[in-house]
């Protein structure tokens, strides 16, 4: 299927999933190349990661790899708009997503109230993005051929 050709809105998927991107960009490759920075400074405006010890390399290197992984399957989506794709990568997403947000909404101590907040606004908005990629390249076409 051509990109956009029978899909609800093909700009608000492509920007969900490039915002997507970006982010597992930033976290994937400060986690896998620069893990320490990582754990001390991200976000980078705060530090939040390092405020739910302790510092583990292989942990921090592998969560990198994995949002490296999502950054390669978010790019397909984003440039080929395929329905089923760019619903399976959004379903991936949500899940962790979901589950990181879960994570972090029940593990606050330590943060000011304004990290508190901004740390789950966050999260909630990547977990929202997905459902915008998903409703974006529409509805499985009715005739049963695969986009």
């Amino acid at each position: 299927m051509n990109a956009g050709v029978g899909q609800r809105a093909p700009g608000i998927a492509r920007a969900a999933l490039g915002f997507l991107l970006l982010t597992a960009l930033s976290i994937g490759l400060t986690a896998s190349f620069a893990p320490e920075s990582f754990y001390d400074d991200y976000p980078f405006v705060a530090a939040w990661v390092s405020l739910l010890p302790p510092y583990n390399e292989h942990l921090v290197t592998d969560v990198g790899g994995l949002y490296l992984g999502f950054a390669v399957v978010l790019a397909w989506a984003a440039w080929t708009l395929q329905r089923d794709l760019v619903r399976a990568v959004s379903a991936g997403w949500a899940l962790m997503a979901l589950l990181h947000l879960i994570f972090h909404a029940t593990h606050l101590d330590g943060f000011s109230t304004a990290d508190a907040i901004a740390e789950i606004a966050a999260l909630a908005f990547v977990l929202a993005l997905p459902a915008f990629a998903a409703w974006g390249v529409g509805a499985r076409a009715q005739s049963g051929a695969h986009a």
